[in-house]
């Protein structure tokens, strides 16, 4: 049988934010579900916009301080949230690097040279990149040099994207592109959308996203 030739097409817009820790477990369960039916999809996956902390100013804020401010943390709540997310992360092959002085960034630049790699056809392998940036190798996502390297690594010209960042070219297509989500009540994050009609919000399990795909493979063959 010629599993190739009975692909479905598979169209993922993902919602996220890079310094979402859910958002990389996310796509990590995600794509175990899609191991668990290798051949079923011909895929094809988009990142969206979306900033946690979309005022966050140049400079950033200590992580800890900022999810005390944000949800009432405590610091015991803020090391055991850490400790399993870093359990977590290394079940799924993702080191999360945390540490005391780790802060909390504005992440439109990341958004910016995000929509510039998708046109490039590299959107996946910069935001793999720039969640191993900010997670694992604790440097700035904001920084636009920082952001430039990550590029490079992904076989895209870090010239041209110092470039998009420093002209702001793709911003006003970025905040329009965030705002599409919103008036879809998209509000928080990961959120996945298979073929536009079938959301599944939050970071579950690979076992439910392999539920989605079921469902998604019997309304094709119906």
């Amino acid at each position: 049988m010629n599993t190739q030739a009975q692909a479905g097409s598979l169209k993922i817009d993902i919602v996220s934010d890079v310094v979402c820790p859910w958002c990389i477990i996310g796509y990590r369960q995600l794509q175990k579900a899609l191991d668990a039916r290798p051949g079923r999809f011909d895929v094809s996956i988009s990142w969206h916009p979306f900033e946690l902390n979309p005022h966050m100013p140049a400079e950033g804020q200590n992580l800890r301080e900022h999810l005390a401010q944000k949800y009432g943390s405590t610091l015991e709540e803020s090391r055991a949230a850490r400790a399993r997310l870093t359990a977590l992360g290394e079940s799924l092959g993702f080191t999360f690097n945390y540490f005391d002085g780790m802060r909390m960034v504005n992440t439109f630049r990341a958004h910016q040279l995000l929509h510039w790699a998708r046109e490039r056809g590299r959107q996946t392998e910069l935001k793999l990149a720039l969640f191993a940036a900010f997670f694992t190798h604790r440097e700035d996502v904001n920084d636009v040099q920082v952001l430039a390297s990550a590029a490079g690594r992904c076989q895209l010209p870090a010239a041209e994207a110092t470039a998009v960042l420093e002209d702001g070219r793709y911003a006003a297509l970025v905040r329009s592109e965030q705002q599409h989500w919103l008036d879809r009540d998209i509000h928080a994050v990961p959120t996945f959308v298979f073929n536009d009609k079938f959301l599944v919000p939050g970071a579950q399990e690979a076992e439910t996203f392999v539920r989605v795909l079921d469902r998604i493979a019997a309304s094709e063959a119906a």
